[in-house]
Parts: C-alpha cells; sequence; structure tokens
C-alpha cells in the first residue's frame, strides 16, 4: 500500500523531492517499478512530473488514492518494507549455510550487512554550528600531541609529517620488488612498539611469524640479520630473547591461512578489536578480498574498494593504517615514483592520507612523500641502510638554492681553467 502511496504522493505534488532527498531509487519498489521509470523519464526528458490525466493515460489501471500521511511516516515505513524484503533471503541463505559451516554462514552475514543498512536522510555536518566540537578536538590534539600521534620510526619523517595520526590515517608504502618496502615496514611497527608501546598487529602473507621476528630483532637490537638466518653464533642472543619475552607488550603477526586464506576487511577488524591493536600494518594489500565484489568488477574497482575500507577502519577504530603496494612496472623507468606508479589501482592513491615511494639510489635508500593531506609533499629523506645491522642513518641533502651555486661554482671553475690554457 505504502509503494502506491508514495507515487501518488509524488503526482500530486508534481515534485520528486521526496525520491531524491530519501534517496529513494527504482530497487525500493516491487510493484510499481514501471510507474516510477515513467515518473523520472518524463522529468527527465521535459523538466517536471506528468500531470495525473498523463499519467491515467498511460497507466489506465492505476489506482488514484487521497495520501494524507506525513513524508516522515512514508518514507519510514517503506524503508521497513524494503528493508524486511532485502533481509528475507539474507537470512534464508544464512541459515541454510548455517547447516554445515557456521564459519562460511558468520562471513555471508558480515558481507551482507553493509547492504541491509538504510541511512536516513542526509543533512551533513554545520560547520559553523560545531564549531565549539572542533576547537575542542584541536585542544585536546595540543595539549596531548603525543597521544594523538605515533612516531614512525623516522625522526626526520617526524619532524616532517609529525608521525602516524590515530584514526582517519591510511598510510600506503610502494616501491617495486626488492626495494626494501617490508623492511621499512617492520622498522616503523618495531619503533611504535618501543616507544609508544603500541599493541602492533601484521598481516604478513610472505614470511613466517619466526622470519619476521628475525627481521624484528636486526632492527631492534642490530643483531645480524646474516647470522640470524644461517644459525650463526650471535653472542648474548639467549639473553636478548629472554628479556625481550618478559615484555607485556604484544606484536602480532598472522597469516592468511590464520584467516581460512579469505582475508577481509571486516576480518581483520574484529581480529584488531579482539586484541585491542593500536596500529594495523598489511605488507600486500593484493592479498586481501574485496567483500563488496560483484560480477564483472576488475581488480582495480575491487583495489578501491579494499582501500576505502581500509580508511574505514582506521576511522572506527581510531587507529593508523600501513599498506605495503606494489609500483607497476612503469615505475620501474621513473626517476623518482609518483601516483600514477601504483600498481593496479588510482583508488589506494585516492584514499590513502599519505604516500610514500620508496626507492634505491645511488646515494641510498630514499623515501618521499608523495601525497600527504597535512603536510609538504614531495619530500625526499635518504638514508643509509645496512641490511644487515638493521640501521638507518640519515644523510642530509643539499638544499636546491645549494645544488645550484655548486653548479655554478663548478662552470666557473671549468671558464677559468679555460681561459688560462688559451692564454
Amino acid at each position: 500500500m505504502v509503494e502506491l502511496q508514495i507515487i501518488n504522493k509524488v503526482l500530486k505534488d508534481k515534485d520528486t523531492s521526496l525520491l531524491d532527498m530519501n534517496d529513494i531509487t527504482r530497487d525500493y519498489f516491487n510493484q510499481y517499478q514501471e510507474e516510477y521509470d515513467y515518473i523520472m523519464e518524463h522529468k527527465q526528458e521535459y523538466g517536471n512530473v506528468p500531470d495525473l490525466e498523463t499519467f491515467i493515460t498511460k497507466f489506465q489501471d492505476f489506482d488514484v488514492v487521497n495520501v494524507s500521511e506525513s513524508t516522515e511516516y512514508l518514507v519510514n515505513t517503506f524503508r521497513e518494507e524494503y528493508l524486511y524484503s532485502q533481509s528475507v533471503p539474507v537470512l534464508t541463505k544464512m541459515a541454510e549455510l548455517l547447516q554445515t559451516d557456521a564459519y562460511a554462514a558468520v562471513d555471508y552475514l558480515k558481507k551482507e550487512l553493509p547492504n541491509l543498512q538504510i541511512s536516513g536522510v542526509s543533512k551533513g555536518v554545520d560547520i559553523i554550528a560545531n564549531a565549539q566540537e572542533r576547537l575542542e578536538e584541536w585542544q585536546n590534539t595540543k595539549n596531548s600531541s603525543g597521544t594523538h600521534f605515533i612516531p614512525t620510526g623516522f625522526q626526520e619523517i617526524d619532524e616532517d609529517l609529525g608521525g602516524w595520526h590515530k584514526g582517519e590515517e591510511l598510510v600506503v608504502l610502494f616501491a617495486r620488488t626488492g626495494q626494501g618496502k617490508s623492511w621499512v615496514l617492520i622498522k616503523m611497527l618495531e619503533h611504535a612498539w618501543k616507544v609508544y608501546h603500541a599493541k602492533v598487529g601484521l598481516l604478513e602473507p610472505e614470511m613466517s611469524a619466526n622470519k619476521t621476528g628475525y627481521r624484528f630483532d636486526t632492527l631492534h637490537q642490530h643483531i645480524s640479520s646474516t647470522a640470524l638466518y644461517r644459525g650463526e653464533d650471535i653472542r648474548g642472543y639467549e639473553k636478548y630473547i629472554d628479556k625481550l619475552s618478559t615484555s607485556k607488550i604484544p606484536f602480532y603477526v598472522t597469516h592468511p591461512k590464520d584467516f581460512n586464506r579469505k582475508v577481509t576487511v571486516s576480518k581483520l577488524k574484529s581480529w584488531v578489536e579482539a586484541n585491542h591493536i593500536n596500529i594495523l600494518a598489511v605488507d600486500g594489500i593484493s592479498y586481501l578480498q574485496d567483500e563488496r565484489k560483484e560480477r564483472g568488477d576488475n581488480t582495480t574497482t575491487q583495489l578501491t574498494h579494499i582501500s576505502e575500507d581500509l580508511m574505514q577502519l582506521s576511522i572506527d577504530l581510531e587507529i593508523p593504517v600501513l599498506v605495503v603496494v606494489q609500483s607497476n612496472r612503469e615505475g620501474q623507468m621513473n626517476e623518482d615514483l609518483d601516483l600514477t606508479n601504483i600498481r593496479d589501482s588510482d583508488g589506494i592513491a585516492y584514499n590513502a592520507s599519505i604516500v610514500l615511494s620508496i626507492q634505491q639510489k645511488e646515494t641510498g635508500l630514499q623515501i618521499q612523500n608523495i601525497k600527504a593531506r597535512n603536510a609538504k609533499v614531495g619530500i625526499k629523506w635518504v638514508y643509509m641502510w645496512d641490511t644487515d645491522k638493521g640501521t638507518f642513518d640519515y644523510i642530509p641533502q643539499p638544499e636546491k638554492g645549494e645544488e645550484d651555486e655548486e653548479k655554478a661554482e663548478d662552470l666557473r671553475r671549468r671558464y677559468h681553467d679555460k681561459e688560462e690554457e688559451e692564454y
């Protein structure tokens, strides 16, 4: 009945705002989809809702009724009916899955739940009326900046970026294979664990927990990476491990097999919540599966969905999320990587709050700020990286003016030498 009432109200008011403002689309209608289509197509072509007489000429069996109910009642009732119609098949299928596989049933429900949420009218946020709330947030950040940011592990990057913000922070680290991005990621996590006492969560698809632990030991205590992997004698390693084991701050490393090899953002969110993790890292976004995937979606679309969901996870749980992404082949040809070199998806860069490229240069390991919402972009930090000891020593780079002066001095010297030869 409410479908009929809504169509009648739109025709009487000659206005589709009831539909537009409440995001009521064709899918909401079961019995009157053709009538809905005709109204919307007429408005698009002629700029107005058809007259009742015009409409009746097209749909002669349509029941014209008087509608006295409020818009709020019609919309709420319509949404409730729509939600019911959408929920029944989902709950039916979940009941069937529960008969054989409870895990699959829960995963299916998690996937479908976002589709069963119907939001009300979006009015936005009045940033004038809500200015006091903004002031309070700024004061809290100013008075306790140490609790709002997690250090990156690189002092120079902290000075320029301020560290990782706790919430609404999706950091993308990208590079070609073999450039050291996983090492940089683990160094950042180790520093957060050591200095901030953060509970770390790392999805590591390519290395075992023990091999990841070896890298942690190298970065944390500068123990030879080669000696660890080869099983060579390491003086004091047993004593170091005994002391490390007494720490009450966890550093969790998980693998796709722990999620039945179907890692989704929803599963990661549950894992983070269960272990009270303060910073989450994913060493390879391509290992995640898109929960919103539909038939025909390509890799770019799926990775865009995943990056959107990871940013939402950061907002919901108020933790930074760090993600490693592969560079495309074109990136190998560039002197410096840029956002177009992120493999398979522009959406990843779009959703990220910070994007850092990592490249091996003759001058050292270069980390460059490609994107930052709240800092200057294009900054380059170069480090002398000892892969065996896990040390990163900053190499100051000459300013542009200094480079120009050096070039000018070189030209002057060469010109002076040439004059002396001619003389």
